[in-house]
């Protein structure tokens, strides 16, 4: 079974804390990183140019920067679209690619994780890949955690999916739903799939509030340092990992 990873962070990022995530991988999956901007000390990592090989997200970056995003104090990330864009276009992107590949599998992770546990094949065929679902996702109230997404490229529909997302960007229409960051986005296609395709997804959350990633079978394995004090310490107070 081939199964890949990929994740985005440019250069600023790097510096934060995405270095952690290139200095722990330890997964045997081969790593693919996207950035719009140049970052060193990517030599031995395959790495992409977000904006060359996907105009597409260059394009809805210029054409909403200026878009403005309602001042809701911590609430403001949910109506800032072009924030989290990068790492939708990057995922789509690849979900396309990999499956003409012939790839099984594409993991897609952010890049504030830190990792501990190798795992395997059979470690994703016992907790995370199901055949008969076309992806596996982080349940909780309100909306998911997209901080890790798995996809099945060999489910019917996985292609489909994946640039039906991508048309919410393409389109702007993204712009007409309740909220406008990525986690929503990400699950008002996947219900409509569920519903309107009889599509099969595998939840390993657990539907409730916080860090559901640390309380979930990933949890044992690496961190996911979501928040500006997670990201600046490199490890989360829930996670109970090694």
């Amino acid at each position: 079974m081939n199964i890949k990873t990929v994740t985005t962070f440019n250069n600023k990022l790097y510096n934060e804390y995405a270095h952690r995530f290139v200095q722990t991988y330890n997964w045997p999956f081969d790593l693919i990183v996207y950035s719009e901007d140049n970052v060193q000390n990517l030599e031995s990592i395959q790495h992409n140019s977000t904006f060359t090989d996907i105009p597409q997200c260059k394009e809805f970056v210029d054409r909403n920067s200026n878009r403005e995003v309602p001042n809701l104090n911590l609430d403001t990330y949910k109506y800032d679209a072009v924030r989290f864009c990068y790492k939708v276009y990057v995922y789509t992107n690849e979900i396309v690619k990999q499956a003409k590949q012939g790839t099984d599998g594409l993991i897609c992770i952010d890049a504030d994780s830190v990792f501990y546990k190798p795992i395997d094949v059979n470690w994703m065929k016992d907790h995370i890949h199901r055949d008969d679902c076309m992806m596996t996702y982080l349940g909780r109230p309100n909306y998911s955690e997209c901080g890790y997404l798995y996809f099945n490229l060999k489910h019917p529909e996985t292609v489909n999916y994946a640039q039906a997302v991508q048309e919410m960007y393409n389109t702007d229409s993204l712009y007409k739903e309740k909220e406008f960051h990525d986690s929503w986005i990400w699950d008002v296609v996947r219900v409509k799939f569920e519903n309107e395709r009889n599509v099969k997804n595998h939840n390993i959350g657990d539907d409730q509030v916080g860090h559901v990633q640390c309380r979930s079978v990933l949890g044992q394995v690496y961190d996911h340092t979501k928040g500006p004090r997670r990201k600046q310490t490199g490890r989360s107070g829930e996670f109970k990992g090694a």
